[in-house]
C-alpha cells in the first residue's frame, strides 16, 4: 500500500518502526510560532513604512530560515525581489523585534512535553535540527522547556548549508553518536521529507503544522500525523 498526503496511509514499513535517534523540527512542528513571528515581521514592515503581512501569509514562508522570511515580506508588494542590501538591513531590524519577543505569543502543540518526556525516559537520544537561526532558537527552546529534552541542536545557520540539504541531519546524528539509518525525522515541510530522504532517514510528516496541503507524490512521507502523540504508537527504541 502506498501512501499520499490525501489518504494519509502509511508507507509498508515494520511497525512500530525501531530506532535510537529521533530528530525533531521546530517551527510547525514542535510549536506554533507564527504569531511572534508576525508580530516581529510587521514591527520591521512598520519601521520600513512598508504595508503589513497577515499570519496566513507569514506561515507560507516559515521554514527556509528567517533571512528568507525578511525577503519574502519586502517582496510582497513588488515585482522583482529585494535586493540583497535592503534585506540585510531589514533582517537586522526583524532579529532586533523578535529577539525580545521570540516566545510570547507562541505555544507548544498538544501533546508534546508528554511525548518527548516519555522518549527520553526510555532512552531514545533527540535532536531538533531547524532552519531557525541559533540566536533565535536557543532562547526559544528554554521558554519552551523543550532545551532539557534534546542532545543535539542544530540550527539554519551552525553549517554552511541547511535542510534540504542533509547536513544538518547528518552532523544531529553524528552528535548523538547514532547511525543515521537508525534515526527518523519528524517535520511539516516538503524541506524535511527532501532532507530526510538525502539523509536515508524515514520520515514523519507532521500534518497538523505549516506544510503544504498536498505532498508530491514522489515525497511521500512514512506517516503522516495528525497529531505528535500519534508517535507512541509508530516508534520503538532499538533498531
Amino acid at each position: 500500500m502506498t501512501s499520499t498526503a490525501t489518504d494519509r496511509t502509511v508507507l509498508p514499513r515494520q511497525w512500530p518502526l525501531r530506532i535510537n535517534g529521533l530528530l525533531f523540527d521546530l517551527d510547525g512542528t514542535l510549536a506554533d510560532t507564527v504569531p511572534d513571528l508576525t508580530t516581529a515581521t510587521n514591527q520591521m514592515l512598520c519601521a520600513l513604512d512598508r504595508a503589513p503581512v497577515t499570519a496566513d501569509q507569514i506561515q507560507a514562508w516559515v521554514g527556509d530560515g528567517a533571512r528568507r522570511l525578511v525577503a519574502r515580506a519586502l517582496a510582497v508588494d513588488r515585482i522583482m525581489s529585494s535586493e540583497t542590501t535592503e534585506v540585510d538591513a531589514a533582517y537586522r531590524l526583524f532579529g532586533d523585534y523578535y529577539a525580545r519577543s521570540v516566545c510570547v505569543d507562541s505555544v507548544l502543540y498538544p501533546g508534546v512535553t508528554g511525548v518527548l518526556r516519555s522518549f527520553q525516559q526510555n532512552g531514545l537520544a533527540m535532536a531538533c535540527v531547524t532552519n531557525k537561526p541559533r540566536a533565535f532558537t536557543t532562547p526559544l527552546l528554554e521558554q519552551l522547556g523543550l532545551s532539557r529534552f534534546f542532545g543535539v541542536v542544530v540550527c539554519g545557520d551552525d553549517l554552511p548549508v541547511r535542510k534540504p540539504a542533509p547536513e544538518p541531519l547528518l552532523d544531529a546524528a553524528r552528535r548523538l553518536a547514532v547511525p543515521a539509518t537508525n534515526c527518523a525525522l519528524v517535520g511539516d515541510s516538503v524541506n524535511d521529507i527532501r532532507a530526510a530522504r538525502a539523509a536515508g532517514m524515514p520520515v514523519f510528516w507532521a500534518g497538523y503544522g505549516y506544510g503544504e496541503s498536498q505532498v508530491p507524490a514522489q515525497l511521500n512521507p512514512d506517516a503522516v500525523l495528525d497529531s505528535i502523540a500519534e508517535l507512541n504508537g509508530l516508534v520503538t527504541i532499538g533498531g
